[in-house]
């Protein structure tokens, strides 16, 4: 009897470990045939189509480069809401900043303000709980993402990795940063991380609120919508741009499709920005091809000051095909890189939530602000020229004399890149 009750429970944690890993659907398989440029009227098109909303005029877009600039703006637009904020986070722990953040969505949500949370119940851990009821108390509505309860263990791997912040549905935020100290200042020294974000009006912030109602709801079952969340756009620039998801729950491949797209339209330039840079095999290809072709091709990753060497290792594994392609790899030198953000052409910017990596692109729930905007991307060339500058670029012929013992590592931990 003892003998088949254990049995049973090790049916069942297995069954729960291989739905907690596995998505359930198909992944691109097959390499996407290069049909145009990325001028080409027709990569708008389908850019806009396959990915989901289509792509809206009348935007302006401001980039914030790291904390000193970041967390001012994203604090000014707290306080100059008149109806609602909504907010979602993945990182948000205990410091000075996060409870900036608290005190101020607290002091809004008490004025009358509808003030909307949703944090990621894994990347919140470090969160100090005394936010949590101050925001409580003042009647901020906060909801925690796949928190753990035993009729949803299979979700436990789904954590939503999307940053947001709207105000009144008409100004919003996104890009790599977290609510932590760690995102403070200006990427001084190794105690504080260079990344960047974006400031955005205009008819995509629509975009952008809806994107968040996709968690909202499935978090909560409450639908929010009307003019207060929803309000009649008027234009504020010129530029171009969709904000785009992708789930496990639906689409998870999204975000991996528009990368293959923007690598295969590429016709002069790429540059890539990637906090963790993990690429499966047909993304290197992509890559490779677009190199053969005569794109020059620039990434740009962490060095050894990263959170998380496991990923740096994984990522080093992949390299050796795409420098022996002409593609130019680098290392920022001075503390952690966290920039997520994709240059093709001096033409389309993609930045958002999204790593270059299987856990990015099949487990988590990311967003993803495109621009196409010629004067816009040509200012992001020329700050990650800048981070270029301080960063140590890696030839083939170091890769490959690099010691013996970090190339077994380096495929050891490459095994394990689909949870990374």
């Amino acid at each position: 009897m003892l003998t088949i009750l254990l049995t049973a429970v090790v049916t069942l944690v297995v069954v729960l470990v291989i739905a907690n890993l596995s998505t359930g659907e198909k992944k691109i398989e097959h390499k996407i045939e290069r049909l145009y440029g990325s001028h080409d009227p027709q990569f708008i098109r389908s850019m806009g189509l396959l990915l989901g909303p289509p792509v809206v005029s009348g935007n302006r877009f401001d980039v914030l480069l790291n904390g000193d600039e970041i967390f001012p703006s994203m604090l000014e637009g707290i306080a100059s809401a008149r109806k609602t904020i909504t907010f979602e986070t993945f990182i948000y722990w205990s410091g000075a900043i996060g409870e900036r953040i608290a005190v101020a969505l607290s002091e809004k949500a008490r004025d009358g303000i509808s003030v909307h949370v949703l944090l990621d119940w894994v990347g919140s851990q470090r969160m100090d709980k005394r936010y949590l009821r101050m925001l409580d108390d003042a009647g901020a509505e906060v909801v925690q993402f796949h928190k753990p309860h035993w009729t949803g263990l299979g979700r436990m791997n789904d954590r939503t990795h999307r940053k947001l912040l709207v105000i009144d549905g008409r100004i919003g935020f996104t890009g790599g940063v977290g609510i932590a100290q760690e995102w403070t200042g200006h990427a001084q020294d190794e105690m504080h991380w260079r990344d960047t974000h974006f400031r955005v009006t205009g008819p995509v912030v629509g975009h952008m609120q809806a994107v968040f109602m996709d968690n909202w709801i499935k978090a909560t079952g409450n639908v929010l919508h009307g003019p207060d969340y929803f309000p009649e756009s008027n234009d504020q620039g010129e530029g171009l741009a969709h904000m785009f998801s992708s789930s496990p729950s639906g689409g998870s491949d999204d975000m991996q499709l528009m990368y293959l797209m923007a690598i295969t339209a590429a016709t002069r330039s790429i540059h890539l920005a990637s906090a963790y840079f993990v690429p499966d095999r047909l993304t290197v290809n992509a890559i490779v091809e677009a190199a053969k072709r005569g794109v020059a091709v620039q990434i740009l990753t962490p060095g050894k000051r990263i959170d998380t060497h496991t990923v740096r290792e994984a990522s080093r594994a992949c390299w050796g095909p795409l420098l022996e392609a002409g593609v130019q790899m680098f290392e920022y030198q001075p503390t952690m890189f966290h920039v997520k953000l994709l240059i093709v052409d001096d033409y389309l910017v993609s930045v958002g939530s999204t790593n270059f990596d299987s856990r990015s692109f099949k487990l988590n729930d990311e967003a993803n602000l495109n621009l196409y905007d010629e004067a816009f991307a040509r200012r992001q060339t020329q700050i990650f020229a800048d981070d270029l500058a301080k960063s140590k670029r890696v030839t083939f012929e170091e890769w490959k004399r690099r010691p013996w013992m970090e190339k077994v590592v380096d495929h050891v931990v490459s095994l394990l890149d689909p949870q990374l």
